[in-house]
């Protein structure tokens, strides 16, 4: 292949090549503190001493993402949030330098993963977090729903006298004894098994449903695993909701699905509230199809019994989304996200960090720890960037050989590395690359030139694209 002379060669805009792809998250003497933003709070006590020596840390308490400070879009590289706000790719794409996002809790339903994970934002979740918590509220719940302790009690508050039988019967009435009731556990992940083993304590007989899980873990805990929906609902007296909300699963809870389950069953909910069709809910509460139900969370939050689908529905319990809290969870779980930060500022994105959830949509995870945060902007079209020993550089026409299976066809021309138009001398290094879609793509030649005279300067690395 004939050289081109370089000033003739038509190279690709910088961010168009790293669109997607965002430098590591800078840290040293030689570059700013990086700023870390609780974006739904504003206590950063317990945050504060594990990120102090390495990051400015600062709260926005908002409510929206609206409200969200100018200062954080433009400057945050860590952000923290709990379930109160949401972040879609348009509330993404205002983060201009946001490298991680910690969900202080298990779910992430509130953000985006798959568009982050494409801006090259890692996405992060407490997996254990609350699980004896959570566990402990939906018994509760469900304990509640078969005792009626929570109707008992308003029936006091409004004055009711209870002393003959007759009496305690009508008042009582609907309550029901535990022991050999089946409770049908819709998902088995940390939450449905410690829940499970509460429940049996109690005489409960466990069943779940998870088409994502092993099998074998039913027979360590002595339950029964059941292999459709269909068959859970058929069977279950009482059914509780532990898992994750998805694109999948939106409303599990219809009119439909309420017309599978057992007449006069009882429904708990303390996992996401789009899972439950609350009008379709409602209505089956009113005609007796479902004996009672509990809910912790809620389709709209905070939730309000003033309005909404379920502001008329009888035997209702509803709580504000705090099947999770106690002060040892919310302490554990706030020194774990911000531990998880601290791996994302010290280490590599997203392979250093414990519970990235979206790993699967990065188009690459390589240790830029150093790069130039100019390095991602288009004015610089054309410049050199330097590495540590081992880290791929990038010269004018030029990509790190990882991305060049992610990204085919994008160079067409040969890179030179000199005013001259010649290619320095050097070994090269020929590997077949595949791309995400598991496609072999044109190998790339690596050359390296002669190391700098100055002590401690890495070689520089030339990649260019060449012919199979």
């Amino acid at each position: 292949m004939a050289l081109v002379d370089k000033h003739k060669v038509k190279r690709q805009r910088l961010d168009r090549i790293c669109e997607g792809i965002r430098p590591q998250i800078m840290n040293g003497p030689l570059h700013p503190r990086p700023l870390v933003a609780l974006l739904d709070g504003r206590d950063c006590t317990v945050e504060m001493p594990i990120l102090k020596d390495l990051a400015t840390v600062a709260f926005c308490d908002a409510q929206s993402t609206q409200e969200i400070h100018e200062k954080v879009l433009n400057e945050a590289v860590g952000a923290m949030m709990y379930h109160t706000i949401t972040l879609t790719r348009e509330d993404l794409e205002k983060f201009k330098a946001l490298r991680v996002i910690v969900r202080i809790g298990s779910g992430y339903d509130n953000v985006d993963i798959k568009a982050a994970g494409k801006l090259g934002i890692a996405v992060c979740n407490i997996p254990s977090a609350a699980v004896e918590e959570t566990a402990d509220s939906t018994l509760c719940h469900i304990l509640n729903l078969y005792r009626r302790n929570t109707w008992l009690y308003q029936a006091l508050r409004e004055g009711t006298r209870v002393q003959s039988v007759e009496q305690i019967r009508e008042v009582a009435s609907g309550a029901a004894r535990i022991r050999g009731e089946t409770l049908g556990l819709i998902g088995f992940g940390r939450s449905g098994q410690a829940v499970a083993v509460r429940a049996k304590a109690f005489g409960f007989s466990v069943i779940f449903y998870d088409p994502y899980l092993q099998d074998g873990i039913e027979r360590s805990l002595g339950v029964q695993r059941i292999y459709t929906l269909q068959d859970l609902l058929y069977q279950s007296d009482c059914v509780s909701l532990h898992c994750n909300l998805n694109e999948h699963n939106h409303h599990l809870i219809n009119d439909f699905t309420i017309k599978q389950m057992r007449q006069g069953a009882f429904l708990v909910n303390a996992a996401r509230g789009g899972l439950v069709d609350e009008k379709a809910l409602a209505q089956a509460l009113k005609e007796g199809r479902i004996r009672g139900a509990a809910l912790d969370v809620h389709e709209s939050e905070p939730f309000s019994f003033a309005q909404g689908p379920l502001k008329d529905a009888p035997n209702l319990i509803c709580t504000p989304h705090t099947a999770w809290y106690s002060e040892q969870a919310s302490l554990e779980m706030r020194e774990a996200a911000a531990t998880e930060i601290r791996r994302a500022i010290t280490g590599r994105i997203p392979d250093s960090l414990r519970n990235c959830v979206n790993k699967e949509f990065f188009v690459t995870s390589a240790p830029w720890s150093v790069m130039d945060q100019q390095a991602i902007h288009p004015e610089l079209n054309g410049a050199t960037y330097r590495y540590p020993p081992g880290i791929v550089s990038v010269t004018p026409g030029g990509i790190p050989a990882a991305m060049e299976g992610i990204i085919p066809g994008a160079w067409d021309q040969e890179t030179v590395n000199n005013q001259q138009g010649t290619p320095r001398k050097g070994t090269g290094c020929r590997a077949p690359t595949r791309g995400l879609d598991g496609e072999r793509h044109p190998r790339c030649s690596v050359k390296r030139g002669k190391p700098k005279a100055r002590l401690g300067e890495s070689p520089e690395i030339v990649l260019s694209a060449s012919k199979c």
